[in-house]
Order: structure tokens, then sequence, then C-alpha cells
């Protein structure tokens, strides 16, 4: 993750959620690539930081993945488990309310 995305990382497994409970599965690049395109370029998640949160939410039963042949290469695509969907819906109203709150914070 680039510095100028130094605060996006707290909230990185929100992102990653957010972007699961939109799409019926994505891919890591895929995710990388919307997060980017919702931001008009603003948030690059790189590898590092991306593969070892998806696999910590997987170690977690927060998420699973599933190999899929596409034009003869193995795409690993994500999904959210009905326990990570719970947490998604959660932590989206959590993040609602530190928005809300930070925005009245700052437009002041």
């Amino acid at each position: 993750m680039a510095k100028k995305n130094a605060l996006y990382k707290g909230t990185l497994q929100n992102i990653i959620l957010k972007l699961l409970s939109s799409e019926v599965k994505m891919y890591g690049y895929q995710l990388t690539k919307r997060a980017k395109e919702l931001t008009q370029g603003e948030l690059e998640m790189t590898e590092g930081a991306l593969y070892p949160l998806l696999h910590k939410l997987e170690n977690e039963g927060i998420i699973y993945s599933h190999l899929q042949n596409v034009n003869g290469r193995d795409r690993k695509y994500y999904f959210l488990t009905e326990k990570g969907k719970r947490q998604q819906a959660d932590q989206e109203t959590e993040m609602k309310s530190y928005l809300f709150n930070l925005n009245t914070i700052f437009s002041r």
C-alpha cells in the first residue's frame, strides 16, 4: 500500500468485505482494480497488503475461496461466508458512524 494510502490501512478489511458483499465473487487482482476504480486511483492495494489479509480472513471463516480454471489458468475466487456477511454489515454500520463523526469534526 502506497504512503498516500496510510489512512486506508486500518480500514482495508472493511473495504475488502464491502467489495465482496457487492459482487458474487472476486479474485485478488479484481479486488485491487475495483478499489482503485471506485476511489479514482486514490487507493492502490499492494499484493503484500491484500493477500495476507485474505488468508487471515479465510482462516477466521469470514471468507472462503474456490479455485476455478479460467483459460487454462487457475484463479482463486473469494466469497463471503454467512459469518462474513454478518461481520460486513456490522462493520459497515460502524464505519458509517465513524465517517459521520469525522465529517462533523473536520467540517468545522
